[in-house]
C-alpha cells in the first residue's frame, strides 16, 4: 500500500480522503507542483531533483492565493525524502504537492480559510518524448494573462485552459500544443516552456509573456550557459517557430522533449538538433546524479 502525506501526517494511500464539500474542489483554488525523483540503478540511489526550488515556489504561489500552512520549505523538503524512501521506489517518480482550502465551506473567496497540504508519489516515465521527437501544434486557445489567472501561478483552475489547448493538439494528430499570449507571442506547451534555436543561439520567451517561470527552463538556461552557448530572452513570434532550427520543450513532468514538427511543417531536417541533444544528454546525467556541476540540483535519497 502507497504512503502519502496527508494534512500533517504520513497514511497509507486509502485513508487521504477530501470530502466533496472541500472548498478548493469547487472553486480551482489549489496550487500545486510537480517534483521528479530520479533512480540511478548504478548506486542504488534516488536523486530529488531541486525539491527546495520547487518548494520556493509553491509558498510564492500560495502567497499570491493567500495561503499559510504550517509546514515550512525545509520541513516539506526532509518530508518529501522520507515519503519517498517509505514507499522503497526503485524507479523514477513524479511528486505531487498540493495546497488547498480544506474547509467544507460555499465561497470563492481567498480570506477566511484553512490551507492544508497533500504529497504524494507515483511512478513516471516520459510524460511526453524525449527521445525522437514529437509534433506540435500551435492552439486557437489563447493562454491567459497575469491579470486574468497569472500563468506563473501552478494553481489548479488555470489547468482548463491546458487541457483545452492539449486536447485540441491530441485530436489533430499532434503530441503537444504550442499556445500564444494575448499579444500572439509564443508563451509555452500546454504544460512546459519552450525553447528554440537559431543561429547557434538559444531563444526563449520572457516571464513577462505569460509563462511559468520553470526551475527546469532556468537549469537549461545554465547548461548552455556552461556550454557557451548564448541565451536570449525576447518574445517569439509563430512563424519564427517554422524557420527555427530546432525547438524543445522543457518541465519537469516533460524533462527535455525535442520538436520535429510545428503545424505540419519539419523543424530544422525534422530530426532532434544538435543543441538539444546536448542539453539533453547533459541534463539526464545531472538528474541522477552523475555530473559534479550540478550536484547542487540534487539530494540523496538512500
Amino acid at each position: 500500500m502507497a504512503i502519502v502525506y496527508f494534512e500533517n501526517k504520513f497514511v497509507e494511500e486509502e485513508e487521504a480522503k477530501i470530502s466533496i464539500k472541500t472548498n478548493s474542489f469547487h472553486y480551482g483554488t489549489a496550487v500545486f507542483e510537480g517534483i521528479r525523483a530520479y533512480y540511478n540503478k548504478e548506486n542504488d540511489t534516488m536523486y530529488g531533483l531541486f525539491f527546495k526550488e520547487h518548494y520556493e515556489r509553491l509558498f510564492k504561489n500560495m502567497r499570491i492565493l493567500n495561503m499559510e500552512i504550517e509546514e515550512s520549505i525545509d520541513q516539506l523538503v526532509e518530508i518529501t525524502k522520507e515519503l519517498v524512501k517509505r514507499n522503497n521506489h526503485k524507479e523514477d517518480v513524479y511528486i505531487r504537492p498540493i495546497v488547498y482550502f480544506s474547509d467544507l465551506a460555499i465561497g470563492p473567496k481567498l480570506i477566511g480559510y484553512t490551507a492544508k497540504i497533500a504529497i504524494y508519489t507515483l511512478p513516471l516515465g516520459d510524460y511526453i518524448d524525449t527521445n525522437k521527437g514529437i509534433k506540435a501544434k500551435v492552439s486557437s486557445w489563447v493562454r491567459l494573462n497575469d491579470n486574468m489567472i497569472p500563468p506563473r501561478l501552478k494553481v489548479t483552475g488555470a489547468y482548463v485552459n491546458s487541457a483545452l489547448a492539449k486536447t485540441e493538439a491530441l485530436l489533430s494528430g499532434a503530441e503537444e500544443a504550442i499556445v500564444l499570449n494575448k499579444d500572439g507571442f509564443v508563451s509555452e506547451g500546454s504544460a512546459e516552456n519552450i525553447f528554440i534555436a537559431r543561429d547557434g543561439k538559444l531563444i526563449t520567451p520572457p516571464v513577462s509573456d505569460d509563462i511559468l517561470e520553470g526551475i527546469t527552463r532556468k537549469a537549461v538556461m545554465d547548461i548552455a550557459t556552461d556550454l557557451g552557448i548564448p541565451v536570449i530572452e525576447r518574445s517569439i513570434s509563430r512563424t519564427e517557430l517554422y524557420v527555427a532550427d530546432e525547438v524543445f520543450f522543457c518541465g519537469t513532468g516533460a524533462q527535455i522533449s525535442p520538436v520535429i514538427e510545428i503545424d505540419g511543417r519539419k523543424i530544422g531536417n525534422g530530426t532532434v538538433g544538435d543543441i538539444t541533444k546536448k542539453i539533453k544528454d547533459i541534463y539526464f546525467d545531472a538528474v541522477r546524479g552523475k555530473v559534479e556541476k550540478y550536484k547542487n540540483w540534487v539530494v540523496e535519497i538512500k
